[in-house]
């Protein structure tokens, strides 16, 4: 099961402390929580994309039978068990599963969830007055698909301020956000609309704040100590965005996915070091880290 974090390792000469504020989200709990419980019966179970964007915890899960596959593969496979990550599937993945006579547990968050509903409404709404819905997201990343198939995959999606050329101001439009995104530039695009807009607008704050309050508390939490280790997978959206912002509180902060990333020079001398990750890295990877440090400083075989 998913562990807890909080864990401080004080010693008389140096402290180790992991930040409360990372780790998985509880949409990332659940749906590991979930794949764990379907995993202990012993039959096959597949994902439908990677469970969460770190390859430590995956390949954890895959060591239990977890198996990831992608949309194809799901159209092939009948009769199997499958898991819908956190992050959302479109309709069409649902329809799959039932013409497949699959046996499908649903783990998308319930943040998630919520947000599709809404989009689904407002497209069916904004389809009779010729609107647009806007969704503030990346690109082929997975919520973002799965948001996108409620409109019939007609919404457009913005990366930055950049793209909203794509959005004709003289139509109605809705704006939605992929619940990761940072708040502060989905208000500079709500700011944006709200001044050239030629008819209505209207705009939904759909960004998880349990996510984007991360930044703040990553910030005052890398400024307390000498060295900072953040923890997290290269593939992660989230992951490269909470480390510049660890990285711009404290210069000494290093990215590191494992022990073995770790130069044992940049903790030789250093008294307090703290720890923190993403939404999708495993407490227990921390921990893992948080020990190996202190083992090494302890037996001092640097």
């Amino acid at each position: 099961m998913p562990q807890k974090n909080n864990l401080i390792i004080s010693n008389p000469e140096f402290t180790i402390e992991i930040s409360e504020h990372s780790g998985f989200c509880f949409g990332v709990v659940n749906a590991i929580e979930e794949a764990e419980k379907l995993l202990e019966s012993g039959e096959e179970l597949y994902c439908v994309g990677s469970i969460v964007h770190n390859k430590q915890e995956v390949n954890r899960l895959h060591k239990k039978g977890l198996k990831i596959i992608n949309h194809e593969q799901l159209k092939e496979l009948k009769n199997k068990k499958i898991l819908f990550r956190a992050h959302g599937e479109p309709p069409e993945s649902y329809k799959l599963a039932e013409i497949n006579k699959h046996k499908l547990t649903d783990a998308t968050c319930p943040v998630v969830l919520n947000l599709q509903q809404k989009v689904k409404k407002a497209y069916e709404d904004l389809l009779k007055i010729n609107g647009q819905v806007v969704i503030f997201g990346k690109k082929n990343h997975a919520e973002v698909i799965g948001l996108l198939g409620q409109t019939g995959f007609n919404a457009i999606v913005i990366e930055n301020i950049d793209d909203i050329h794509k959005v004709d101001l003289n139509r109605p439009i809705e704006l939605f956000s992929q619940t990761t995104k940072p708040l502060d530039l989905f208000y500079e695009i709500v700011d944006y609309f709200k001044a050239n807009s030629k008819s209505k607008f209207n705009f939904n704050d759909t960004v998880c704040r349990q996510v984007s309050n991360r930044q703040n508390q990553l910030y005052d939490f890398s400024k307390r100590f000498e060295t900072v280790y953040f923890v997290g997978d290269p593939q992660s959206s989230n992951s490269k965005l909470l480390y510049s912002v660890c990285k711009k509180a404290n210069p000494q902060s290093y990215f590191i996915t494992n022990p073995d990333d770790i130069d044992k020079n940049t903790f030789i001398d250093k008294k307090t070091i703290g720890i923190c990750g993403a939404t999708s890295t495993p407490a227990w990877l921390m921990q893992d880290i948080a020990k190996f440090i202190e083992s090494e400083k302890s037996t001092k075989t640097y």
